[in-house]
């Protein structure tokens, strides 16, 4: 185990940036095609194919997940992943026409500092193909791929990683773009909201602190209390090996979106997008009752993990003026 996304077999992942603007792309790509959903709990989402995800719609399984900075212009990631999945051959087959099916979501980082006067195109659409070709087993964390640019209320974000097995074997990870309107960590001190489910001194080891403070407590957001629309959001994908039906997955999307909330304060915010994709490769049979709480319990642990790791494995951009990162104030 990596304490990675890749620690699921069959699951592969690539990012690609461009350090001028200061934002990026993260493709996960699934061996096989799996069982996916979708959970929207923020006021101002951005997605590709959400409504392919409903558990109204047809489809059941997709071949890949975008994930992206850009805003609205990071939706065209999707497309990128896309086309390297054509040239694979990989995709939906209607009587000889092959589609890939890539869900995606986009988080805002278009003041972050880096030149966004890209010209006619948004570089997006390229970025996606690259990271669906950078796809391996092994990935960076931190200010990486579509965490590029990240930011949250107190300290540059980023992407991360965790994963966790349960006793009956069963496998589940998470990847996590950290972009929050709120913090990930407990006032201006080093300790991490998700402090409780830390494993192994991931995210520093802190802690939480002796005492809770008001000042601690107090409402920390982008911007104060004007933070703009659309500015912010937490996106990310939980993925097990379990085999789940779509309503499964759904459920397991919805258990495992309250890991924001015990690692970001405040969350789901008017301005927040979080979007949290659920997946399944179903390799391994599970109980649907107590079996599938038990694995939305520890994935929301996972996902907590995984979001405090995105801002802890954090680096600041290289611009005037930019965020700085909880290592530069807090070391290693």
């Amino acid at each position: 185990m990596k304490n990675l996304l890749t620690d699921i077999a069959g699951v592969r992942v690539g990012h690609a940036e461009n350090a001028k603007v200061g934002s990026g792309t993260t493709a996960i790509i699934f061996d096989s095609p799996a069982i996916a959903a979708i959970d929207v709990r923020g006021g101002g989402p951005g997605t590709r194919e959400g409504s392919l995800l409903d558990l109204a719609s047809t489809q059941e399984r997709v071949d890949a997940i975008a994930l992206s900075g850009g805003s609205a212009f990071g939706i065209e990631a999707g497309g990128g992943v896309q086309a390297w999945l054509a040239e694979q051959g990989r995709g939906l087959n209607i009587r000889g026409a092959v589609i890939p099916l890539v869900p995606g979501a986009i988080m805002f980082d278009l003041l972050n500092g880096g030149d966004k006067n890209w010209g006619r195109f948004a570089p997006y659409r390229d970025l996606g193909y690259e990271a669906a070709v950078a796809a391996g087993h092994d990935y960076a964390e931190g200010s990486v791929g579509a965490g590029l640019g990240a930011t949250t209320a107190t300290f540059k974000g980023g992407l991360g990683s965790a994963s966790a097995v349960l006793d009956n074997g069963i496998k589940v990870a998470a990847i996590m773009v950290v972009n929050a309107v709120g913090s990930a960590t407990v006032g201006e001190g080093p300790w991490f909201w998700a402090a409780p489910f830390e494993e192994n001194d991931e995210f520093g080891g802190h802690g939480l602190p002796p005492k809770f403070t008001p000042d601690m407590l107090a409402m920390r957001i982008k911007g104060g209390p004007a933070a703009a629309a659309r500015e912010n959001t937490t996106i990310g994908a939980v993925v097990t090996d379990a085999a789940l039906t779509k309503p499964q997955a759904k459920r397991l999307a919805m258990i495992a979106h309250t890991g924001f909330a015990r690692a970001i304060y405040p969350v789901h915010a008017p301005t927040d997008g979080d979007v949290l994709f659920a997946a399944a490769t179903g390799e391994k049979s599970i109980e649907p009752l107590a079996g599938l709480t038990e694995l939305g319990t520890v994935a929301a642990n996972v996902v907590a993990r995984a979001i405090a790791r995105g801002v802890y494995s954090a680096t600041a951009l290289p611009f005037p003026g930019a965020q700085p990162a909880w290592k530069d104030r807090f070391g290693a």
